[in-house]
């Protein structure tokens, strides 16, 4: 008689089962990402949204389209704040901004931008060094109601002495205050902060080069992939960057092993910030 699959490695086989559903089904395609972290993930939406196995699961994400936007929720990371790391906001405007200002105008791509907060971050620092009225930002995810939130521009009261604070340390020139109001707990951004934004579905996974860019900001994303998808994002923002273009990556992601490295050149190195080669 034949030994029963041992309960870890049927896990492995469902999760890779239903991957392959996400894509062939859906065409979100998390095969390459770390697997260590989608288990983790995966493990928590089974719990959380009470079936018993991923198997069950699968199921369901084929035969209900209500449990699809659910269990991105859980596969997409959703945790940010503004000015997140301000030393790299700063940097921005002390090193990247006397670069800018010599171009009539600018493009901005926030990749992977959760509940806006970055891209509201640089919409208000591009207006405190008078570059917003010569800037379009990109906003892009692929999960949509991260980018509904994005768009709403809402956010909990209980952040804003944290998202106050960074934005002091980033060198802001004014009051954080000065860009929203307050009512029923919850923080309301200047809708003007969004005049200049489009925000828009696209995958680093699947997805083509997205435009010429001055500055692509992916920050806390890359962690999540495997080696191989890695690269291919980091070719995808190198195809998207005018030359001499910058390249802003979090503060764990490094383009040390990429074959895509000899493209860019050190900018300001302690804030993980690239600039494309002239070639």
């Amino acid at each position: 008689m034949k030994k029963a699959i041992p309960s870890e490695k049927t896990e492995d086989i469902e999760l890779r089962l239903l991957l392959e559903a996400l894509y062939c089904g859906y065409h979100y395609d998390f095969r390459n990402y770390a697997m260590a972290s989608l288990k983790r993930r995966l493990r928590q939406a089974r719990e959380q949204l009470g079936f018993a196995t991923l198997s069950a699961l699968q199921e369901s994400l084929l035969h209900d389209p209500a449990t699809l936007p659910r269990l991105i929720g859980y596969l997409t990371v959703q945790v940010s704040e503004m000015f997140r790391d301000p030393a790299y906001f700063r940097a921005i405007r002390e090193k990247l901004v006397p670069h800018l200002r010599t171009y009539p105008s600018l493009k901005i791509w926030v990749a992977g931008c959760s509940g806006g907060e970055e891209v509201y971050s640089l919409a208000i620092l591009f207006r405190e060094e008078g570059l917003e009225t010569r800037t379009q930002f990109y906003a892009t995810d692929i999960n949509h109601e991260a980018l509904a939130r994005a768009e709403a521009g809402l956010f909990a009261l209980d952040q804003l002495q944290l998202f106050t604070e960074n934005h002091r340390k980033s060198g802001g020139k004014s009051s954080l205050s000065d860009y929203y109001s307050a009512a029923y707990g919850r923080a309301s951004f200047d809708r003007s902060l969004r005049r200049r934004v489009v925000f828009s579905d696209h995958s680093l996974v699947t997805d083509a080069v997205f435009g010429e860019m001055h500055l692509v900001s992916c920050r806390n994303v890359l962690i999540y992939f495997d080696r191989t998808l890695q690269d291919r994002a980091i070719g995808l923002f190198k195809d998207s960057l005018v030359r001499k273009g910058f390249l802003g990556l979090g503060a764990k992601e490094t383009l040390r092993f990429s074959p895509h490295a000899g493209a860019f050149a050190d900018f300001v190195r302690e804030e993980r910030i690239y600039q494309r080669r002239a070639e």
